[in-house]
């Protein structure tokens, strides 16, 4: 019997993952993520604490852990909570170093690679166990390529797993990749899984208010004042600290013009913050780091060799067709046709296959033109 660790959150998708492979007959563990975020204010009620109401419904907190408890027990398995506070704090810590560089992260990559396919394999290894399950709505294949979309392309999840190496993704199942969400929501109705209409987290784990920069001042970044530039070299004003912006942001730059205008770049090694028309944000060749294959092994492609592919830089972009080829200084990828405000810090995700159905590898965007 296979016996699968299967990460449970507390949303009706891992419920389901659960319920789906109990069906199997696999034996299963199920294991809550505890990442020692608070979320919301405790009131004393004994030995476990009742929440207050929130106005968003996060992840990985108190009452998430409950609920994956309570679905452990109306499907009769063992159910563990464990503290990867410490790992979790590396994944913070990273996201704060990122914007200070000037830089728009990424956490949910990072999570997935590191923590739900990085601590939660070595959880699974310590137990004797053969794989690792999770909720997202993705399909894993045996040899190659490793990853491939959902059915459900409006809810699929390939992108924030394509960092994950090819080791880990060999013992990643994910339940969900067949079905629709209101398919996963039906299942959980007819199951009685008491989250079958939990509403779905939006926002990052860790910044509860939906507001990254809540979080910056939380970590003591005060903010590096500097100069706003436009995109022709003209000083436009200054700005009270370039870790507050992100590329393609429009809102809040503070400068009046006749017309909109969009954060292009952001240098902080000189603390600027260039702005200009949303005509300038257009990309067309990304510079990567390093290419992480998951497709065929032996069709990896060679140090100079050009492939057209379909690429998503974001986990709601359309993707685009490209051309891309791996230099000594990493992966190049020129775009066929222009993208607005890509920005450094994020992932760029190659698909092949028919309509990009396959993951092919990804790399981290170091630098745009």
């Amino acid at each position: 019997m296979t016996r699968v660790v299967v990460a449970m959150s507390g949303g009706v998708d891992s419920s389901v993952a659960a319920l789906r492979l109990r069906e199997t007959g696999a034996e299963l563990v199920g294991l809550f993520l505890r990442n020692g975020i608070v979320h919301r204010e405790a009131v004393d009620c004994g030995p476990l604490p009742l929440l207050a109401p929130a106005h968003k419904q996060g992840c990985c907190s108190v009452d998430d852990a409950r609920d994956a408890r309570a679905v452990a027990a109306v499907l009769g398995i063992p159910f563990h909570a464990v503290d990867f506070s410490g790992e979790f704090e590396t994944i913070i810590g990273g996201f704060v170093d990122s914007y200070r560089k000037g830089r728009t992260p990424n956490p949910c990559v990072e999570c997935n690679r590191d923590l739900k396919f990085g601590a939660l394999l070595r959880f699974a290894d310590s137990i004797g166990a053969d794989a690792v399950a999770t909720g997202h709505y993705a399909r894993s294949r045996s040899g190659g390529p490793m990853l491939a979309r959902s059915a459900d392309r409006a809810k699929d999840q390939s992108y924030v797993l394509a960092a994950v190496d090819r080791h880990a993704l060999s013992r990643a199942m994910f339940p969900l990749g067949d079905l629709t969400k209101d398919q996963t929501r039906e299942i959980a109705r007819r199951a009685g899984l008491p989250t079958a209409s939990k509403r779905e987290s939006q926002e990052i784990c860790f910044v509860p208010s939906n507001n990254y920069r809540d979080l910056l001042a939380e970590r003591g970044v005060v903010g590096t004042p500097g100069p706003i530039r436009h995109a022709d070299g003209r000083l436009l004003g200054k700005h009270d600290g370039y870790e507050k912006f992100t590329v393609g942001q429009r809102k809040g730059i503070g400068i009046p013009a006749p017309e909109p205008l969009y954060v292009i770049s952001i240098d902080a090694a000189t603390a600027t913050v260039t702005v200009g028309p949303r005509a300038a944000l257009a990309t067309h060749v990304l510079r990567c780091g390093a290419l992480s294959w998951l497709g065929q092994e032996h069709e990896a492609p060679s140090l100079g060799e050009a492939r057209e592919y379909w690429v998503q830089i974001r986990a709601h972009h359309t993707p685009v067709r490209c051309i891309a080829a791996p230099t000594e200084e990493g992966l190049r990828i020129e775009l066929l046709a222009p993208e607005p405000g890509v920005a450094a810090g994020q992932l760029a995700v190659l698909y092949d296959g028919y309509d990009g159905e396959m993951v092919a590898g990804s790399a981290w965007i170091e630098s745009t033109e």
